[in-house]
Parts: structure tokens; C-alpha cells; sequence
């Protein structure tokens, strides 16, 4: 295999921090081209003395320049970017031929939509680009010869269950599952760390307690989510997207123990799962080397320790933004992006105390109310049903205060 370049969105993140591990495995066939990220400037200097990128990229320009004054006295020689615009460009950039998207909320839209309209493999490792503009990314994919390679344990373990050829399949004719025999997607959920609370209880969860997910190590934003089952919500739309397929195809199930990360049902009875150990690198490092498999770092599952797998149906009066989420879904247009930026403003405000964890579906669902829906998925409209969101998600906030 021949030395690929690649550039990592978001590197400083619990996905970046998971890719490096595993490029820092295989010097051999990759080589690291850019790195960005928002403000953590100490983070990437460290990453720049590891992986030697040539462009590095900080969102935040007074961090841009703490990162360049570090480099100068020590350091490898890298280019320092600054601001967002800056993202576009690495992202387009000839230089690499890979492009992970890790940048968590509708700030990583931009930067993913360039790599794809530059024909690069891009592993969509955040969820906001098929959730706001999927119909759009994936027009633009085919458009111009770009792989999606889909990073999300639960859409890898899809991908890693469905027929060989179907990605051709799919770029050339838009098939969608049924062409192929597919009757069923079952895309699997641990439930979160409230899964077995009451809605009172949750009604007085904290941040922290939140955050605590029960088998994945990940960011705070994306672990609400999970808490609130607004992560498999979102999974579902962007499934729909990636696998041409409707909401009613895809039965959401609640499997704690993250170790069947996804199944795909045929029409001939058959099942099949994809499982492993709730790791990361395990997604990345098949979607980085696919349909070649590499050593991802993660040991294999020994099945004489299993004591337990184990399934139900999310309860949706628990946990309403799944039904919120299946909605915009149904909905389509730019219902999803209502949905988005409603959620990353209610997450953030509970982040910060300023809501309670049972105050966001109601955030979201009074903000997808007053707003009309738009069909039109350009860009343009894309960003302005966003800012409108986010508009009316800070009055509904407001409100309940």
C-alpha cells in the first residue's frame, strides 16, 4: 500500500486523539499533512512534536499566534493557519488524499464540504455534515468522485455488514437497501447513563453525571447526546442518508453493553453484526484502509468473557428527542437542521447550568415549531435555517428561565 497524506479536522478531540493513535501506528502508509482545531494550541503543539504535519490550523487567531511564538522557540517547522476560512483551504488542499471530519457541531460543515468536492476519501467522523446537508453531500460525492467512508461505530458496523459492491452500487445508480435485499437496519444504542433513571431523576441530572457514559470515551457535547438518545436520533437521519433508505427502515434498539455495534436484516432471513469492543479506533481504522484491513490497536473481543448481551426498545417518553429527531427525519428538508442547531444550543446552555437535562427536548421542540420548514438544500438556505435555529433556541431557552 502507498503512502497516504492526510489531514485531520479536529485533531485535538476524542476522534482526532483516536486517528493519531492509530496513523502514529503505521508510519509507513500514512503521513500526516495538516492538523486543526478551535483554541487548545498546547494540545496540537504537542501533536505537531509527535507527527511533524506540515499546516497546522487554529480556529482562534490569539491561539494561532501562541502556537507560532511555541513553535519558533521549539518545535518542528510548521505553517500556522488561522480562522475558519483556513479549514476550507486544508481540507481542499491537493497535498492529501485523506480527510478525517471531526470537528463537533455545524462548524465542521464547510471544511467536510470541501474535501468532498475535492474527490478526497473523507471519513466522516461527525455527525452534523449528513445531518444538515446529507442530500447535499451526497449529490457532491458522486458529483465528484468523493468516498465517504462513514466513521460513527454504528454507520462502520452497517457498512461493514452490507454487500460487497454496494458502494459502487450506490454512487452509480442511488440504489437504496430494498435493491439489494436489504429489509431491515438495526442500529444499536447503549441507552446512555440514564437509561434506567426515572424522568424525574433526570429532571435534577448534573452536567458531569451526564457525561458519564457507560462504555465510550467521548466528548462532553456528544456524550449529552447520548444521554438524551438525541445521538441515535441523529444517527438515524444521517443513516438515511448514507444508505438511501427511509426512516421506517431503521428500528433503533437498545443494546447496553456496546459490543454489537450495528446489524443489517435480508430478506432471505439472514442477520448479520458487526461487534467489537466499544473502541473508536476500530471504525477509523477500517475506514481509513478499507476495503484493506490494518491493526487499529484494539484487541479482539474474547467471547468467553461475555456474559451478556442484551436488547429492548428506546422508550421514547424517557427520552423524546429520538422522537423529535425521527420526525425531522420524515420531515426532511431542513428540518434536520432545526433539530441540530436547536440541540447544540439547548446542550450547551446545560453544559453550563443554564437549563435543566430534561429542559432540551422541550428547547428543541419549541424551536422546530416556529420555524417553517424550507425543500431548498443549498448551502445557503442550509445556513440560514441554522442561524435562524439558533435564534429561536436562544428565545425558548429564555423562556423557561
Amino acid at each position: 500500500m502507498s503512502t497516504q497524506s492526510v489531514t485531520l479536522l479536529g485533531s485535538t478531540g476524542s476522534i482526532g486523539r483516536s486517528a493519531l493513535d492509530i496513523l502514529g501506528r503505521h508510519p509507513d502508509q500514512f503521513q500526516v499533512e495538516a492538523l486543526t482545531a478551535c483554541d487548545n494550541w498546547e494540545l496540537l503543539w504537542q501533536q505537531c512534536q509527535l507527527y511533524c504535519p506540515r499546516q497546522v490550523v487554529l480556529v482562534d487567531t490569539q491561539a494561532a499566534d501562541k502556537l507560532q511564538q511555541k513553535l519558533r522557540q521549539s518545535g518542528p517547522e510548521v505553517e500556522v493557519l488561522a480562522g475558519m476560512q483556513a479549514l476550507n483551504q486544508v481540507a481542499a488542499s491537493p497535498r492529501s488524499t485523506i480527510v478525517i471530519a471531526g470537528i463537533v457541531g455545524a462548524a465542521g460543515l464547510a471544511s467536510a464540504l470541501a474535501a468532498v468536492r475535492h474527490g478526497k476519501r473523507v471519513l466522516i467522523a461527525n455527525k452534523e455534515p449528513l445531518v444538515m446537508a446529507g442530500r447535499l453531500f451526497m449529490t457532491e460525492a458522486r458529483l465528484h468522485g468523493a468516498l465517504l467512508m462513514p466513521v460513527d461505530s454504528e454507520h462502520n458496523a452497517i457498512f461493514q455488514c452490507l454487500p460487497d459492491g454496494y458502494w459502487d452500487i450506490v454512487s452509480e445508480r442511488e440504489a437504496g437497501i430494498k435493491e439489494l435485499g436489504v429489509t431491515k437496519i438495526l442500529l444499536t444504542g447503549s441507552g446512555g447513563p440514564f437509561l434506567a433513571w426515572s424522568y424525574e431523576d433526570m429532571a435534577r441530572a448534573t452536567p458531569d453525571a451526564a457525561c458519564k457514559h457507560p462504555n465510550w470515551s467521548m466528548g462532553r457535547k456528544i456524550s449529552v447526546d447520548s444521554a438524551t438518545l438525541m445521538n441515535k436520533g441523529l444517527e438515524v437521519i444521517e443513516a438515511c442518508h448514507l444508505f438511501h433508505c427511509q426512516p421506517v427502515n431503521i428500528e433503533v434498539v437498545i443494546h447496553p453493553q456496546s459490543i454489537i455495534h450495528s446489524m443489517v436484516a435480508y430478506v432471505d432471513g439472514s442477520m448479520l453484526a458487526q461487534m467489537g469492543r466499544p473502541d473508536m479506533r476500530t471504525p477509523l481504522a477500517n475506514a481509513l484502509t478499507w476495503p484493506q484491513r490494518i491493526d487499529s490497536g484494539v484487541t479482539t473481543l474474547d467471547l468467553l468473557q461475555l456474559t451478556e448481551l442484551s436488547f429492548s426498545s428506546p422508550d421514547e417518553r424517557r427520552f423524546p428527542c429520538l422522537r423529535l429527531a425521527r420526525s425531522a427525519a420524515e420531515r426532511g428538508g431542513t428540518a434536520p437542521v432545526l433539530l441540530n442547531a436547536a440541540n447544540e444550543v439547548a446542550v450547551h446552555a446545560f453544559l453550563e447550568k443554564g437549563c435543566r437535562f430534561t429542559d432540551i427536548p422541550k428547547i428543541i421542540e419549541q424551536t422546530m415549531e416556529r420555524i417553517s420548514v424550507q425543500d431548498d438544500t443549498e448551502l445557503s438556505c442550509i445556513l440560514e435555517a441554522d442561524h435562524q435555529a439558533r435564534v429561536e433556541a436562544h428565545k425558548a431557552l429564555a423562556e423557561l428561565l
